[in-house]
């Protein structure tokens, strides 16, 4: 079984399943794929009453899906039928190859008038088949695609010898991102709780985890804990600037980058001056250097052995939004802020009503 994440989702709201998550999502469910557009009903009609009758979901993806095609969608679709229309990732011949590729990731063909295949001749055999698919407003995520793994293999070797071959960039570029989709897999990570709530506070923190991650991936890490920051603070100690009022910007950026380990240390009850002046005396000057601050255990550890890392994108992105800001606030020389506003303390509810002996309470407020 093979996963997928495609570009294209579904056409109209109306097919969503999960109202809150706005997604539309499906079991075992049959995949017709069409190379052109779906306007006209008739030629849809046998494959819609086979599928509805087996009772298993179907997932039309098209060119594009329009008139009385998609208004008969919804329609059956809104009397409980397991329909959803999507539109086909890519343009032009990306987009024919997109569709061929998820037919062999799902065991289906593709309907192509042009080379004989007629949508009205589409029996469930020609259907792909998924164990899951999950639709939103933009992306598809097709899991378990139940294509056969020999066919599959085969499609990568051809894209890859077409990457290799192609001189252009734009081509390759394409061919690459369609064998990476093809190739690579699609993890499910489930959450439990006790509780709602329970569950949503998990589920941000996976969030935050898979985002942290796709930016380590992008960029590669470095050491945790504000101690990137902090080293590359010494960067700036030799730095020679053309006069004084640069000279006050770097020491501004320069004290800014030993905040973060500073604060860590004293949200752990320490001196975080302390803390940053012994790092700094231990690294010397080597701004590569792995040592670094557990807070958790108080104790100067490797911090890549202790797994205390952070990605270079969220360290870099970071810094580059907070200087931007602040040049931002120093150029326009004034910030408008709301003005707080003097509340009256909220009287004592009861009004003595309840309290022998304090009924006068009301007055005195």
């Amino acid at each position: 079984w093979y996963q997928r994440r495609v570009h294209g989702g579904f056409i109209s709201p109306y097919f969503v399943t999960d109202a809150k998550k706005q997604t539309c999502e499906y079991e075992d469910a049959f995949v017709l794929l069409h190379e052109k557009k779906l306007s006209t009903l008739k030629p849809l009609i046998p494959i819609l009453e086979k599928s509805i009758q087996s009772g298993r979901p179907l997932i039309i993806i098209a060119e594009d899906i329009e008139g009385e095609v998609l208004s008969t969608l919804i329609l059956n679709r809104l009397r409980g039928s397991k329909l959803v229309a999507v539109k086909a990732p890519g343009f032009g011949d990306n987009r024919k190859a997109n569709l061929q590729d998820m037919a062999v990731l799902t065991g289906g063909k593709v309907v192509q008038p042009d080379v004989g295949i007629k949508l009205e001749e589409v029996d469930l055999q020609d259907l792909g088949q998924v164990g899951k698919i999950t639709i939103t407003k933009d992306d598809t995520v097709i899991l378990d695609g139940r294509g056969d793994k020999i066919e599959v293999e085969d499609r990568c070797d051809l894209i890859k010898t077409q990457a290799d071959q192609t001189e252009s960039n734009y081509e390759r570029d394409k061919l690459e991102e369609r064998l990476a989709k093809l190739k690579g897999g699609v993890a499910v990570i489930k959450v439990g709780g006790s509780s709602e709530v329970e569950v949503s506070e998990k589920k941000d923190r996976v969030t935050d985890a898979l985002n942290a991650t796709r930016a380590a991936v992008e960029e590669g890490v470095v050491p945790g804990g504000g101690m990137a920051l902090l080293y590359s603070s010494m960067i700036l100690k030799d730095l020679e600037v053309g006069n004084e009022v640069q000279k006050v910007g770097l020491n501004i950026l320069r004290k800014a980058l030993e905040v973060p380990a500073k604060t860590i240390a004293a949200n752990a009850g320490l001196e975080g001056a302390v803390i940053v002046g012994k790092l700094l005396e231990q690294a010397n000057g080597d701004t590569s250097t792995r040592r670094g601050f557990d807070a958790q255990v108080e104790e100067y550890v490797d911090m890549f052995d202790a797994g205390i890392i952070d990605p270079v994108k969220v360290c870099r992105t970071a810094l580059a939004d907070a200087a931007s800001v602040a040049g931002l606030l120093t150029t326009t020389e004034a910030v408008i802020v709301e003005e707080p506003k003097d509340e009256p303390a909220a009287p004592m509810g009861g009004g003595g009503g309840g309290m022998g002996g304090m009924g006068g309470m009301g007055g005195m407020m």
